[in-house]
């Protein structure tokens, strides 16, 4: 659609964003009213606290952020992966719908376009451990979740060794022992 109607990167990027924030408020009208929208850090921690799962809204945090790239190249993957740091998340973990072969690396991810181009940086950026789940492990993952323990695959931030993974680009953080959907 972009190439068809010439609008620039910075438009896509705040259609994008805004696609996403459709996306999290379906998710919020399926929770039965455990899961919350939330545009905001402040936001984010006041449903944790009230234990309530935060579905971000990532609109007002991430448009016109000089350092979120306005590309193709930042995808809902990165823009996870900042978000854990400013969480200060111990673990990020990405629910990806590929099939991870063992021993790949994270630029092995990002060559086969199973994550985008920046995820690297930010997962350095955000300094927390990066796991990757399956779509079909979705019941180990909130299990996993409740006894403190990241489910799926670790992937160091340092291009590290993958030993499998796949999923649906749904996102899940584990800041400490609080979780952000």
């Amino acid at each position: 659609m972009q190439q068809r109607r010439a609008f620039d990167d910075g438009a896509a990027h705040h259609m994008a964003l805004l696609a996403m924030e459709q996306y999290g408020v379906m998710l919020a009208g399926l929770g039965g009213g455990k899961l919350h929208p939330a545009a905001t850090r402040t936001g984010i921690l006041a449903a944790l606290r009230e234990g309530l799962v935060p579905v971000w809204m990532p609109t007002r945090m991430v448009l016109g952020r000089p350092d979120i790239a306005e590309s193709w190249d930042v995808t809902s993957d990165s823009l996870a992966a900042w978000l854990a740091g400013r969480l200060a998340a111990g673990t990020l973990i990405l629910v990806k719908s590929v099939a991870v072969e063992p021993g790949s690396t994270i630029q092995d991810l990002v060559g086969a376009g199973v994550v985008d181009a920046a995820l690297p940086g930010f997962l350095a950026r955000a300094r927390c451990g990066f796991h990757c789940i399956p779509a079909t492990e979705a019941a180990a993952l909130a299990h996993a979740i409740a006894a403190g323990t990241p489910p799926g695959v670790f992937v160091s931030a340092a291009s590290a060794c993958v030993a499998g993974g796949k999923g649906d680009d749904n996102i899940h953080c584990r800041p400490g022992a609080r979780s952000v959907h």
